[in-house]
């Protein structure tokens, strides 16, 4: 009657609520800031907005409209364990620490529930977080350092069979690993499970070093010196391969430290942890060892300590078969060269032979499993009810309890909105969770229309659904055939590879049930009305319409919202046969004002490059290889960074052999210790667990560079000097180069192999993230041992003959 549309009370409302700056204003020495504050701070100053005035007669906002504080219509559907709730996710930022943010988030949790929720019978239920992964992958790398280094010492005893000289190497290792935490603690960087990883792979190596130098000390100890004099010509004898075996090893890292690739990451810390422990290691080798064995064994007699068991009588004649293998080897031109080819010829064999199937990143092995559903369109909340409830109806007989082999469902919950449908749960055996995917891809497909996927989420995952998974998109500009491509490589997808989920992004039905209300313009003009106040009015009409924010003093902002009293809208037919004021002070029915028309459209629009687009999700199967773009990407980047590892190696050894082919005739381990570590790979495929070339993986290759060239240089180092200094023939300076260098090379080896083997032996939490690296390290320096006695004195033969011998000083006078 007044002539007030929906469009005149939305306009009123927003010119009204408003607070704006209007400057600054000098009065004297005094400045002024002038704001316009017109915010509405309670019901009542709504009430009292004035929508017309004449100077006699007003309008007031309580006149033709209700104020009153409510609530939004329910836009969604959440359950837990059937019973229904709201769901409530926390997201880090970055750079936040997990499991600080976590346990103070629980205490928040825990205040809330008792002061705040308990009087209203409310609870706030703690689903799940990361922090039992987390800190079982931690508790269990700093179990394997402790397994590692006592095994490690336990080797040392075995082969020294001296408690002074074990206890003069072990210490290197609690040295080391403590100056190692130091460093990372003034860079800045994270005790996280990745640099513990570092660390524990470090272990076994960080007695290298202190093994070369022991051992040459006691091996001069046996031979009459003093323990000064041994300490101090021990020492200086193997200086140079000591150093030139730390320098290549921490060179080889330098390349991976400077990664800005996704992985870079894990790559840095670990690459940082190992070069700290080990530059560690060198100096303690070089000062602290000597140092304790002049005053160890000063104390001890000077006579050999030899011992008769079993154990030892053994140990020496499997070297005795070694060095005859050896001389065999090295007898002639024909012998050498056979070994050479044989030897190297296997190991490129087996790594063609042995090359597994590749993936991005691990993916862990978390105590969650998501199911990501697309229902067929249009669903109403109490469609989305039914759902959540026929799902916990077919988990129920698993809730809490093991059922046929299938371990039981400790929580579960479901979300069903528009665009986003979710079903997930944890497993009463938090390292059986994968197992429930098959019981959710049932309920999924049991239900007409609808699809899905079940997955276990990655560690690295940060969006939800996206963990081992490729995306397909299909564009266009005509959407029909866009949906009809879609669908049919849906089907051919599922139907070809076995075990292979496919989610479509959006739905790929043209099925969701659209009422499109046309205006007729020129109705709309005669009304005094245009297409604007029309569409406002409608959504007035249905759920309400937003005008902006409403703020009590001291509370938070809520929405202002403009509805229809009449709550009477159920069908598109009862909006369009509903009444609207026109400016003229009528009330006219919609359908005098536009037409009603029934469709079908998609639940979302989505496009890539200004394109229409459907995405198909794919989520290959666990045993089939996976090579997304970004783990191509990587392999090229480590592949490069093998290379330069291998090249800075190989000039640093040139630099301090100050020769060209001395260093080329140690890089040829490396072929050796490839092959290796492929077959540990294998090896851990066949006997414990499924593990695939992942990029943490493919890192071991990059560490092999550095660690086990370091045998091929101490027996190069020792020839050299034996035929330059003790002056013995070529032939004679190969062959006792190899046998003096042959206890600290298995010595050597066996610490680093038991030192690392608990991290690939012993399964928890977190160990599928090293367990590949591990086996790696294992199987290149386990076999790269074994063939570089071998493969070292034949080239050496070929090579070392071209060698003139030095003239001394003393010659010279």
């Amino acid at each position: 009657a007044l002539g007030l549309t929906v469009y005149d009370l939305i306009s009123n409302l927003q010119k009204e609520n408003i607070n704006t700056s209007a400057g600054t204003l000098e009065v004297g020495r005094q400045k002024y800031r002038i704001r316009t504050k017109a915010e509405f701070n309670s019901a009542e100053d709504i009430r009292n907005v004035v929508l017309r005035s004449d100077g006699q007669k007003r309008v007031l906002l309580r006149d033709v409209a209700d104020v009153d504080f409510g609530y939004a219509k329910p836009n969604g559907v959440v359950l837990h364990n059937g019973t229904g709730g709201m769901a409530v996710g926390i997201r880090p930022e970055p750079g936040t620490n997990i499991l600080e943010m976590t346990d103070q988030l629980e205490e928040t949790v825990k205040w809330l529930n008792e002061t705040k929720l308990k009087p209203n019978k409310l609870y706030f239920h703690w689903l799940y977080d990361q922090r039992f992964y987390i800190g079982g992958a931690i508790k269990l790398i700093k179990q394997n350092i402790v397994f590692g280094g006592l095994l490690a010492v336990a080797v040392l005893m075995l082969f020294l069979r001296s408690l002074r000289a074990t206890a003069v190497v072990a210490l290197a290792i609690p040295i080391s690993i403590v100056g190692t935490f130091t460093v990372l603690d003034i860079m800045g960087r994270n005790l996280n499970v990745i640099s513990l990883a570092g660390i524990a792979f470090a272990v076994g190596m960080l007695v290298d070093n202190a093994i070369v130098v022991i051992e040459n000390i006691d091996r001069h100890r046996k031979t009459g010196k003093s323990a000064y004099d041994a300490a101090l010509d021990g020492t200086k004898e193997v200086w140079g391969a000591v150093l030139a075996s730390t320098v290549t090893t921490v060179a080889v890292f330098l390349p991976i430290v400077f990664i800005h690739e996704e992985a870079g990451q894990l790559f840095r810390d670990i690459a940082i942890a190992v070069v700290t422990a080990v530059s560690l290691s060198l100096f303690v080798s070089v000062s602290v060892i000597p140092m304790f064995s002049n005053k160890f064994f000063g104390v001890a007699s000077s006579k050999k300590m030899h011992s008769k068991s079993i154990l030892v009588s053994s140990g020496n004649w499997l070297a005795e078969q070694i060095m005859n293998l050896v001389s065999m080897a090295i007898r002639n031109w024909k012998t050498r060269l056979t070994t050479i080819c044989i030897l190297t010829g296997l190991a490129f064999f087996t790594v063609w032979a042995l090359l597994p199937k590749m993936e991005y990143l691990p993916q862990g092995n978390r105590n969650f499993v998501l199911s990501i559903l697309a229902p067929p369109p249009g669903l109403s909340n109490q469609e989305l009810l039914e759902i959540g409830n026929y799902f916990t109806e077919i988990a129920r007989p698993h809730l809490g309890k093991d059922v046929n082999g299938m371990p039981g469902i400790a929580d579960m919950f479901y979300i069903g909105r528009e665009g986003f449908n979710i079903v997930g749960a944890l497993s009463t055996h938090w390292d059986r969770a994968g197992e429930l995917r098959p019981l959710f891809n049932r309920m999924i497909y049991s239900i007409p229309g609808m699809y899905g996927v079940s997955l276990q989420p990655g560690i690295f995952s940060r969006r939800i659904g996206t963990g081992r998974s490729v995306e397909l998109d299909i564009s266009g500009d005509d959407l029909e055939l866009i949906v009809a491509a879609a669908t049919r490589l849906f089907e051919k997808i599922r139907d070809d590879i076995d075990g292979t989920q496919v989610r479509p992004v959006p739905s790929i039905e043209l099925s969701y049930p659209e009422a499109q209300i046309i205006p007729d313009r020129e109705r709309l003009k005669t009304n005094g009305m245009t297409s604007r106040e029309l569409g406002l009015a409608l959504d007035v009409l249905m759920d309400g319409t937003y005008v902006g924010d409403f703020k009590q003093e001291g509370k938070k902002k809520i929405d202002l919202i403009i509805k229809s009293a009449d709550a009477g809208i159920a069908t598109p037919e009862d909006l369009y046969h509903s009444l609207l004021s026109t400016p003229k002070g009528q009330m006219v029915p919609v359908s005098s004002l536009a037409r009603l028309e029934h469709t079908a459209g998609m639940t979302q629009i989505r496009h890539l490059e200004r394109k229409r687009t459907v995405t198909l999700q794919i989520t290959p199967p666990d045993d089939m290889a996976l090579q997304e773009d970004k783990l191509i990407e990587t392999r090229n980047v480590l592949q490069w960074n093998f290379v330069l590892a291998a090249l800075i190696a190989y000039l640093l050894m040139a630099s301090l052999f100050s020769n060209f082919i001395y260093p080329l005739i140690i890089m040829l381990t490396i072929p050796l210790a490839g092959a290796g570590g492929f077959i540990g790979l294998k090896l851990l495929n066949i006997f414990l667990v499924q593990q695939p070339m992942d990029v943490l993986t493919m890192l071991g290759f990059v560490i092999l560079i550095g660690v086990v060239v370091n045998n091929a240089i101490l027996i190069v180092h020792q020839a050299l000097n034996n035929f330059h200094n003790r002056g013995m023939t070529h032939h004679d300076a190969v062959l006792d180069s190899t046998r003096s260098r042959l206890r600290p090379i298995y010595m050597s080896a066996a610490t680093s192999i038991f030192g690392m083997m608990p991290l690939v032996l012993v399964q928890g939490a977190g160990s599928e993230m090293y367990r590949g690296l591990g086996s790696v390290l294992l199987g290149g320096l386990a076999v790269s041992t074994v063939c570089t006695v071998f493969v070292i004195p034949a080239i050496l033969m070929f090579v070392i003959p071209m060698e003139k011998r030095r003239e001394h000083k003393s010659e010279k006078t």
